[in-house]
């Protein structure tokens, strides 16, 4: 067996795959679009990215791990929670290592950032370790002693169907059939419409949230404000409960001027800690980007053995 780590990381608008030596290098980095609405698509989107990379790498693809945006239900072997809704229900993990003929190992995305960052990532050395995906969706995963804990139901890290904590209304319809969860107040789409909601302008992207803000506009400074506020009230349950060493950002919406060094001080005044307990909440940007998540796909195995 050759010592490479394949991984895929299946996005909503890109799935990715990599190649990772045993020194933790990249031979080879590939993307091609997910086709949305499509499971068998999906299926078959995977397969051609495996051939690929084998071939252009020269190297047989023998562990395999690939991030999904939801979780695989112990109890049913279905996927469930994926905001790439068409894989829902779906028995994912059985019908790829079909189509490939061969084992594979898979986790929800954003236990594979964590997984990525604790081993040589902006976490790497930090236990626990707390990842946060804001993006397109929101997740979270934990790895503590160096494993992601999946927990007993396969639900640990859900913390994207949180309800908002201090949330004053229920907030918008989740595609989980909820309401009012961290993804609803804190994805990208949720900081638009917070935008549009409270006198801004309708646009498309967080980044023109940003340069009106920078212009200043008002409405899209005080969106920006709400956000970090309401980011700050839902990592302070995590600090609360699981206290991690590290909270590690990915996902596009990570990349807000000045997010990660605002948030220690926004966090802290929503934990239970006294002045002088000294605590120290440590919140960096993911080091590998958004190439992390594919990463720790790889590093499924090594989590394993």
């Amino acid at each position: 067996m050759n010592g490479a780590l394949f991984g895929i990381d299946l996005g909503g608008t890109k799935t990715e795959g990599v190649v990772l030596l045993a020194d933790g290098s990249e031979a080879l980095r590939h993307r091609l679009p997910t086709i949305p609405g499509s499971y068998a698509a999906t299926l078959t989107t995977i397969k051609q990215l495996v051939a690929t990379l084998e071939a252009r790498s020269g190297l047989a693809c023998q562990r395999l791990g690939i991030g999904i945006p939801g979780s695989v239900s112990p109890a049913t072997g279905l996927v469930r929670n994926a905001n790439s809704t068409w894989i829902n229900g779906q028995p994912f993990h059985s019908d790829i290592a079909a189509a490939l003929d061969r084992p594979v190992r898979i986790a929800n995305d954003a236990n594979c950032l964590a997984l990525s960052e604790a081993r040589d990532g902006a976490g790497a050395g930090a236990d626990p370790l707390f990842a946060v995906i804001l993006g397109t969706g929101v997740g979270g995963g934990l790895v503590i002693g160096g494993r992601i804990v999946v927990g007993a139901h396969g639900l640990g890290g859900e913390w994207g169907h949180v309800p908002l904590a201090g949330g004053a209304v229920a907030g918008a319809a989740c595609f989980c059939g909820r309401s009012g969860c961290n993804e609803t107040w804190l994805s990208g789409p949720a900081l638009l419409r917070d935008h549009l909601a409270n006198g801004g302008q309708s646009l498309e992207r967080v980044e023109e949230v940003v340069e009106l803000a920078r212009a200043g506009d008002k409405a899209a400074s005080a969106a920006l404000a709400r956000y970090r506020e309401r980011l700050a009230r839902a990592l302070g349950s995590i600090v609360n409960i699981v206290d991690p060493a590290m909270i590690v950002l990915g996902g596009g919406v990570s990349n807000l001027p000045g997010l990660a060094e605002d948030l220690p001080g926004l966090i802290a005044r929503h934990i239970f800690a006294a002045p002088d307990d000294r605590v120290t909440i440590r919140v960096v940007r993911a080091h590998w980007g958004d190439s992390s998540g594919v990463r720790g796909a790889a590093r499924l195995w090594e989590a394993e053995e």
